[in-house]
């Protein structure tokens, strides 16, 4: 009996379906792609870094060989072996949490979610790691259950093999269905390709899901829950030919990095715009930029008050300008210090003092800060501080948008001195800066306007013109998701840790 006598899923009907339970497989299924090479290859890259890559790309052949000529369990006994032997359980398990959900999220099968999302009670059984996929099935879809291969380990670290009773394939996957059901029997069974019959026969009901290449993935906006935060450095799913493409790059793009970091070291501000369009970056601006105030007792410098994309939104900003615009900061890497043609003020997280620096610096001149304080990689906004807005009159909200096509330039788990480097390693990155008319008086502080609504004013005002969505997220969530600290930073480089991991809660989501 092969797989294709099952009624495909299209047929299955979703009436009456909050009591029942589905069992469904993860690749192919779930997921619109049958390999997971590239979910291993971010792994790989993530946790041990470009060697690791190279030599899970270097030994594909051979598991593709074992995996279509042997065994699907050899084969997946073979890219377990290269991508998780001598890793960390805990370097594994965070990558699982704040990496993978983003890629997970983009590959999910439209018809398949529609039967899953419909049932009450939801379990996945794949030959996947249950490490690496528990995370995001169970976070983001909502599954109760997740069935995976274990992983071996010792003292802390994976071992690369498997434990007793191996890959879950075949008749080990209804095995495992038996011992976690009992006598009950799920109502549906959801696999797609023959060695899934012997866990779908044990359902009620088994539904096929043929392979579509062309099926469009579900949308994000369909997704139970949005991904806000996420991390890793890779900006597109390193599939074989990609992850061959990102290692031959690496090399050129980090010359092509020093190159652009240097020129705009050595060249004036006013000669930037030109340079970065010579060396592939796409730079566009939108706006009137406004010209600096004269000087005076009574008048304070311009604040730009900007969205925060990347660590290199104060160049930028300072390159449309045609002129240096100093920012504050309350953490800088001492690398990104050192290449910065940008002059960056620290914050000591004190508001009294704060404000003291901030004032002291409007009235030399212009300033940029970005008051929600930390990057967002998703057309989300943080919440914005509000100490800004008491601070002056002269305030100018500024739209920043960057976009890369092979490396995220931004990091919470990772080292932040190659923010800069990785945005310049990419081949053709985009800078967009949108100016917005400057606030009109009735906007501002002085004549009676709370601090608070001036700062929710502009953070609305700037996501309209993205096309993004507010939020009341601030830098702690974001650090407390992502690395399980609240982001600062101790006086001797070392972070404060949190005393326990916490996930951000979705109430704060401002739509």
């Amino acid at each position: 009996m092969g797989i294709t006598t099952f009624p495909t899923i299209e047929k299955c009907t979703l009436e009456g379906r909050e009591k029942d339970t589905v069992v469904a497989d993860l690749d192919g299924t779930l997921l619109r792609s049958r390999t997971s090479f590239a979910y291993f290859a971010l792994v790989a890259f993530d946790v041990c870094g470009l060697l690791r890559l190279m030599f899970l790309l270097l030994v594909s052949p051979l598991i593709g060989f074992l995996y279509y000529f042997i065994s699907e369990s050899a084969g997946i006994q073979g890219i377990i072996f290269a991508t998780f032997a001598g890793m960390k359980v805990s370097d594994t398990e965070s990558t699982a949490r704040v990496v993978l959900p983003k890629y997970y999220s983009e590959d999910l099968h439209p018809e398949s979610w529609r039967v899953f999302s419909s049932c009450g009670k939801r379990c996945v059984l794949t030959a996947n790691p249950r490490i690496m996929v528990e995370p995001f099935l169970k976070d983001y879809l909502g599954a109760d259950i997740v069935i995976g291969t274990e992983i071996e380990t010792c003292k802390g670290r994976a071992t690369g093999f498997v434990r007793s009773p191996g890959v879950l394939i075949g008749k080990k996957k209804a095995d495992a269905l038996r011992k976690t059901f009992g006598e009950s029997q799920p109502e549906i069974g959801l696999g797609d390709r023959d060695t899934d019959i012997p866990f779908m026969t044990l359902c009620k009901e088994g539904y096929f899901v043929p392979s579509k290449p062309k099926v469009k993935a579900l949308t994000a906006d369909k997704l139970p829950k949005p991904i806000i935060f996420h991390d890793g450095r890779l900006v597109q799913k390193p599939t074989p030919l990609m992850a061959l493409l990102i290692i031959l790059w690496i090399p050129f793009g980090f010359l092509l990095a020093c190159m652009r970091i240097s020129i705009g070291l050595l060249l004036p501000i006013s000669l930037h715009y030109y340079v970065c369009w010579l060396s592939g970056i796409r730079f566009i601006i939108k706006g009137v930029p406004p010209p600096p105030i004269k000087k005076s007792k009574d008048k304070t410098g311009i604040l730009f008050v900007c969205c925060h994309r990347t660590l290199l939104d104060p160049f930028f900003l300072s390159v449309a300008l045609g002129r240096h615009i100093p920012t504050v900061s309350y953490s800088l890497s001492r690398i990104s210090e050192i290449i910065s043609p940008i002059k960056t003020i620290r914050l000591t997280r004190d508001r009294a003092s704060d404000a003291s620096i901030i004032k002291k610096l409007l009235k030399e001149g212009d300033l940029a800060i970005c008051p929600e304080g930390t990057t967002c990689r998703e057309p989300f906004l943080l919440r914005f501080s509000s100490l800004f807005a008491e601070l002056t009159d002269e305030i100018v909200p500024v739209a920043l948008e960057s976009k890369t096509s092979m490396f995220h330039p931004t990091t919470a788990r990772g080292w932040k001195g190659m923010d800069s480097f990785y945005f310049f390693m990419d081949p053709s990155p985009i800078y967009k800066v949108t100016f917005l008319n400057k606030l009109s008086s009735e906007l501002i502080c002085k004549f009676g306007k709370p601090s608070h609504e001036v700062a929710n004013y502009i953070q609305r005002a700037i996501a309209t013109t993205l096309s993004y969505e507010c939020t009341n997220f601030t830098r702690k969530d974001k650090y407390r998701a992502l690395a399980g600290n609240d982001g600062t930073v101790a006086e001797k480089g070392r972070r404060i840790k949190a005393k326990k991991l916490a996930s951000y809660s979705y109430d704060k989501l401002v739509l």
